[in-house]
């Protein structure tokens, strides 16, 4: 498995399977069998639809349905083989010298229930347990490839930022100017899609609002909403012109190769008011302490805590993340493959910081029928506190 055979090194893929063999060691599973399709490419390096089997001990199997050639192309598993039905599996284990599972790891955070029952007819005698925290876990801890992954990613996010003032104009439709920036960001790699793993949570590049629109609540789990362009869609841009002296938020999400930037920057054209400005300072205020606090060891509800308590010292209690009692309860999350990975810097999390692990922190304000201002940056966990890869100026850009 050492061998390049697609877009992750094998190297990579074989320390990643170490470490989830560990886990599954340590709860005492025969093997998981990885169907989710971030999980199953984080493991095997190919997107194409299939299922992994990893054992305990031993190698892994990889079996595709569609589109074997490309998966052997792009995997760096050494056992590949085309499987034209999940009933098979048993047979095709047993056919590598895998005993049949008597206690079998699945993503049971996100396997649908028909799923789960089918699974469970395909392997009569094997209790189906949960291994999706123990991945998760894994994931949240990036390795060196996949940190030099997301700074690049960020980078791009930063040029894309710096595209915002060629396009915004007053009376420009939001949706106009989202298009504008989306274009020219499939234009650097954009890859169009940005995973995310919460049930019913879906997002399309990001947010662009501009104004009241932006202080608009949504169901996504975020501090800003947006009207959309529909009510199904329900959230980011809509048809509002954009208008003069009012914050313009650029929420935007860049995907490169899988791997993920969370980055949002506040623009005006003209003018903010003293209010919103001092808001913004705030925010980035707080970014700053939280980047010395956020060291390995700390617990990431006792961070949560202490963003909050800032922002009530400086007189945002009641506007940060949110208003009322639907605000958001986090001020911060891991990004990856995926845009909701762990770690969450939220109210009550347990789980504490680590090397490596890369978190983007989003302190903001909501003011209704006002508008938004705050700061979003990736960053890198490192032994002296959070490292920010942007470098696009972290202030209200003002045209």
């Amino acid at each position: 498995m050492d061998e390049l055979h697609g877009t992750i090194p094998g190297t990579e893929i074989r320390d990643r399977i170490v470490g989830i063999q560990k886990a599954l060691a340590a709860k005492e599973m025969a093997g998981a069998l990885v169907v989710q399709k971030t999980d199953l490419f984080y493991f095997s390096g190919t997107g194409q639809q299939g299922w992994l089997y990893i054992p305990v001990a031993g190698q892994p199997l990889l079996m595709i349905f569609k589109d074997y050639d490309r998966a052997c192309a792009e995997s760096a598993i050494e056992n590949v083989v085309s499987l034209v039905s999940a009933k098979k599996i048993p047979a095709c284990l047993a056919s590598y010298g895998h005993a049949s599972p008597v206690v079998l790891g699945m993503e049971l955070d996100v396997l649908p229930v028909n799923l789960y029952h089918q699974y469970r007819s395909i392997f009569p005698g094997a209790k189906i347990a949960d291994i999706s925290t123990e991945i998760r876990l894994l994931r949240a801890v990036k390795s060196s490839y996949e940190i030099e992954k997301i700074r690049a990613a960020v980078q791009l996010s930063d040029t894309l930022a710096g595209k915002v003032t060629d396009f915004l104009v007053a009376g420009k439709t939001e949706v106009t100017l989202a298009g504008e920036l989306e274009g020219f960001a499939r234009g650097l790699g954009h890859q169009g899609i940005v995973r995310m793993r919460m049930w019913g949570t879906e997002l399309f590049y990001g947010h662009i609002m501009s104004g009241a629109e932006a202080a608009v609540p949504s169901y996504l789990a975020s501090p800003t909403g947006g009207p959309g362009v529909s009510a199904l869609v329900g959230q980011g841009a809509g048809y509002r012109k954009i208008k003069e002296n009012e914050p313009v938020l650029v929420d935007y999400v860049f995907a490169l190769d899988g791997y993920l930037s969370d980055h949002a920057r506040i623009f005006s054209i003209g003018h903010l008011s003293d209010e919103l400005l001092a808001a913004h300072g705030a925010m980035l205020e707080i970014q700053e302490a939280v980047k010395e606090e956020a060291k390995p060891g700390v617990l990431t509800g006792d961070l949560y805590e202490f963003m909050i308590s800032l922002a009530n010292e400086k007189g945002y209690a009641d506007h940060f993340m949110g208003v009322g009692d639907r605000r958001i309860r986090f001020t911060g999350h891991g990004v990856g493959l995926e845009l909701d990975e762990f770690p969450f810097i939220a109210k009550g999390q347990k789980l504490p910081l680590a090397e490596g692990m890369i978190i983007a922190l989003e302190p903001k304000t909501i003011f209704p029928g006002i508008g938004v201002v705050g700061i979003e940056n990736t960053h890198l966990v490192t032994e002296n506190g959070l490292q920010s890869f942007a470098e696009y100026p972290d202030g209200v850009t003002i045209l």
